[in-house]
């Protein structure tokens, strides 16, 4: 029986997306892995100009309500965090304490996402090295 893989699932405002929930649904059905939630404190609108750190209140209530959406679905989620406010940098702090097997991004569509305008899953995937599945949510 092969090891329990260690996914990285990073998201903010699609955190709790049916199509997030789905692609998770999906990678527990190619083999037994534990999922850890990152969500970047990354602000947005009027927050986003005015104080780049203002995204912590958002970001927190995104981690509680998703960490129970995943658990009441039976997931295996081994924790939730909110991280740096840049997105990139979030990862790279969470895959340097500790070790995964892949990372599942989560984005809103191209034309609203900022995370997408700075080509964050191919970032991603070459500050880690670790493959990277793109999941385009709807923003709740």
């Amino acid at each position: 029986m092969s090891a329990e893989a260690r996914v990285l699932v990073v998201a903010n405002r699609t955190a709790e997306s049916p199509e997030l929930l789905d692609a998770l649904r999906t990678r527990t059905m190619q083999g037994p892995c534990e999922f850890m939630l990152l969500v970047p404190s990354t602000p947005h609108g009027i927050t986003w100009a005015a104080d780049m750190h203002g995204g912590g209140e958002e970001a927190e209530e995104h981690r509680a309500a998703f960490l129970q959406e995943l658990r009441d679905e039976g997931l295996n989620v081994s924790d939730a965090k909110v991280g740096d406010p840049d997105p990139l940098a979030a990862i790279q702090d969470e895959c340097n304490f500790s070790d995964y097997d892949e990372l599942i991004v989560s984005t809103l569509p191209l034309r609203i996402s900022k995370w997408l305008k700075v080509d964050l899953p191919r970032k991603a995937q070459a500050a880690t090295g670790l493959p990277v599945k793109h999941v385009v949510g709807s923003s709740t």
